[in-house]
């Protein structure tokens, strides 16, 4: 199962504002486009173009997420070495062939409530933060089953609107791709058994009013602590224990740096990880989880982000987190 989440450590760094500046245009005509969405993936932190297409999108050191541009009707561009910029000209494609034009809803064995229904049970989670949330915009969702291979695609006509009313986020997430699998399938007893799951996209989180209240920050403490993105930034410290983890191999719980090797990377400010075995994880000693990396080794920083996504695998509990339990990269920062 594929976990898809991105995160960072509270600690006590030094981050330094940077502006970037920039135009977003049609390529074909070069006129200015209004109101396309700038923002860095996984963040809050994000903006919109004016009526001259123009931009402005300040950052720190803890933002490491690719900057994403997108407009619904055009290709999203994502950049990634903007660091180095100060300036940027982007020039938008319109989309070629729209969504509703390949996937088009036919008989394939279950029902568009059938489908709506799954997908919002693995998309967006069954916890008690998932079963907060609520798709805006289930209309843009298109969604294709597979009877011979027993899985379930979906694709978007637009960014996924989700208000999580737990966590007081309403989410964008422009889905890239996702893939239930099922190992037992049932149409007329409605009875879907999940055998692998991989659902990929870029996410804008916007603050909903109540976002300062004490029960909504007391969620969202509730909803890191234990997550994939906590692990990370623990795991970059070298500080799993003292934040509440303890590592297990073949039931017997065993020191975590006899499995873990983290080291520093010469000029970069990631650490590379590797792993000698599939090892269980334990959280304030009742959450259990697994990690297992189909990868020699993967890079994490200070904030938590983690390189590569796909390749390192995660099950029980940090596995089980699905939209509904995640928070921005930003988060706690």
């Amino acid at each position: 199962m594929t976990s898809k989440l991105w995160f960072f450590l509270l600690c006590p760094v030094f981050c330094w504002s940077q502006t970037l500046t920039g135009t977003v245009v049609d390529a074909s005509t070069n006129q200015p486009l209004e109101t396309v969405s700038i923002y860095f993936d996984n963040t809050t932190v994000g903006t919109t173009t004016d009526d001259s297409g123009a931009f402005s999108i300040s950052y720190s050191d803890a933002i490491q997420s690719s900057l994403v541009i997108s407009y619904l009707g055009y290709e999203k561009v994502i950049i990634n070495d903007y660091r180095n910029q100060t300036t940027l000209r982007i020039a938008l494609k319109p989309s070629s062939v729209a969504l509703d034009e390949v996937h088009l809803e036919y008989d394939d064995g279950l029902t568009r409530k059938q489908k709506l229904r799954l997908f919002r049970k693995e998309f967006l989670g069954t916890s008690r933060f998932g079963k907060s949330c609520k798709i805006l915009n289930e209309d843009d969702v298109i969604l294709r089953y597979d009877k011979r291979k027993r899985a379930l695609y979906a694709d978007a006509k637009a960014p996924i609107r989700v208000e999580n009313k737990a966590l007081k986020y309403e989410i964008e997430y422009d889905l890239i791709d996702f893939t239930a699998s099922f190992s037992y399938v049932d149409p007329i007893g409605n009875e879907f058994v999940v055998k692998t799951l991989t659902f990929l996209g870029t996410t804008f989180y916007k603050d909903l009013e109540g976002s300062e209240k004490k029960k909504t920050q007391k969620n969202r403490a509730k909803a890191y602590k234990g997550s994939v993105q906590h692990f990370m930034r623990a795991l970059y410290n070298e500080n799993l224990k003292e934040e509440g983890y303890w590592i297990f191999y073949k039931k017997f719980r065993v020191d975590e740096w006899s499995h873990f090797s983290v080291n520093a990377v010469d000029d970069s400010n990631f650490k590379e990880v590797t792993l000698k075995n599939r090892v269980s994880i334990l959280f304030d000693k009742n959450q259990q989880s697994e990690i297992q990396l189909e990868v020699d080794k993967f890079y994490v920083d200070i904030y938590g982000n983690y390189s590569p996504i796909i390749g390192v695998y995660f099950g029980g509990t940090m596995g089980d987190q699905r939209v509904g339990d995640t928070l921005p990269a930003n988060y706690g920062l």
